[in-house]
């Protein structure tokens, strides 16, 4: 299924579409070719390039992935090759527990800090992979782009199975796709019914229901875990939808609160109402989600953590513009609601970090063609 008109979400807040498409080339530019304080990308070599971690110092999964997307849907071939190339000489698993993953974290020289795999990183592999062979070709190796996204997400859900060693990233019963593979809960914001639908189009005869049914599922989770006044999710959560009580020792500390990769989790919902239509959970959601945020707009508490039910916790966010990114994003499905944010977003002149992460809402790119 392909989308052959798309909307310009930016255009009743006064940016035209061309002018939103020079904005993100810019953003682009400066992502990938700016001074050194500001780009994430770096070639190396004759024939790669990774994307840097910047408050780290390392190259993850999550945003090598992230960085072949943006090349993919503003066409830059050479630099999504380049990533990809690096993630399969460095990151990839040819064999062991971890098989047909890719180690979630490696030093800027390609050591590897960690050996598990993060399956958020896979899920945006698997469709930047499908988007460049539609719209580049399938080339030959690691270059048939489709191929390399049927194998990896067949390995994404029937590892444990069969001659396939280590464990699936989908939970085999509820279709949930799990924190990390090893442990049984989730993170909200990792769940991308909108890439599955159309990644199923793509897979082997036998997990093409699988995704389909891993998009209903996701779809129904997000009512479980979203908090039905407040419209927050937590970071991780369990199965029946509750923040998952982490122990402080493990993952960087709590992550039961609306904080970081919560901050995702809006921006999916509304990427999904644009690819695939918008429901009356999917509008509600959007509205409790920017009327707590409203009510926080004017005396600046919306830079305060909070629990998913809205307590107020003493600390500040981290990265306040991905706060405004995310809450710009809901324009999609309540655009008067979101007016405040997307004018503090654009005003504030496209941030270049979290501009990219709204690309796709942005320009509403369905299917690279």
């Amino acid at each position: 299924m392909k989308k052959t008109t798309y909307t310009n979400y930016l255009e009743p807040y006064g940016v035209s579409e061309t002018e939103g498409r020079a904005r993100c080339e810019e953003i682009f530019q400066t992502l990938f070719y700016g001074p050194e304080s500001e780009r994430i990308y770096h070639p190396a070599g004759e024939d790669m390039g990774y994307m840097e971690d910047t408050g780290n110092h390392d190259a993850r999964t999550e945003g090598m992935s992230y960085g072949m997307m943006m090349c993919v849907q503003m066409d830059k071939k050479e630099e999504f090759d380049r990533i990809w190339k690096w993630s399969k000489t460095y990151m990839y698993h040819e064999d062991g527990w971890h098989e047909g993953y890719f180690a979630w974290s490696c030093a800027l020289d390609g050591k590897r800090n960690a050996q598990g795999a993060a399956p958020d990183g896979e899920e945006y592999y698997a469709m930047a992979l499908i988007f460049a062979g539609n719209r580049w070709g399938n080339g030959e190796g690691i270059f048939d782009y489709h191929a390399e996204a049927k194998k990896l997400l067949h390995y994404m859900i029937r590892k444990g199975s069969g001659d396939l060693p280590g464990k699936p990233m989908f939970d085999p019963n509820n279709h949930y796709i799990k924190f990390v593979a090893e442990l049984d809960f989730t993170d909200p914001s990792y769940h991308l019914p909108h890439f599955y639908e159309l990644c199923a189009e793509y897979v082997d005869a036998e997990d093409k229901e699988f995704l389909l049914q891993a998009a209903k599922g996701s779809r129904e989770y997000w009512t479980k875990c979203c908090h039905p006044v407040t419209g927050l999710s937590p970071e991780y959560g369990d199965y029946d939808g509750n923040p998952q009580i982490t122990p402080k020792e493990k993952f960087g500390g709590r992550h039961d609160w609306y904080y970081s990769d919560a901050y995702r989790t809006m921006i999916n919902i509304a990427l999904d109402a644009a690819w695939n239509g918008e429901t009356e959970w999917s509008k509600q959601q959007a509205e409790h989600f920017l009327a707590f945020f409203n009510s926080k707009l004017q005396d600046g508490s919306w830079q305060d953590v909070y629990l998913v039910d809205g307590t107020k916790q003493d600390q500040k966010v981290l990265h306040p513009w991905a706060v405004i990114a995310s809450n710009a994003s809901a324009a999609v499905l309540a655009p008067e609601a979101a007016k405040p944010w997307v004018q503090l977003f654009l005003e504030r002149g496209f941030a270049p970090v979290t501009a990219a992460i709204m690309t796709t809402v942005c320009t509403s790119l369905y299917i690279c063609c």
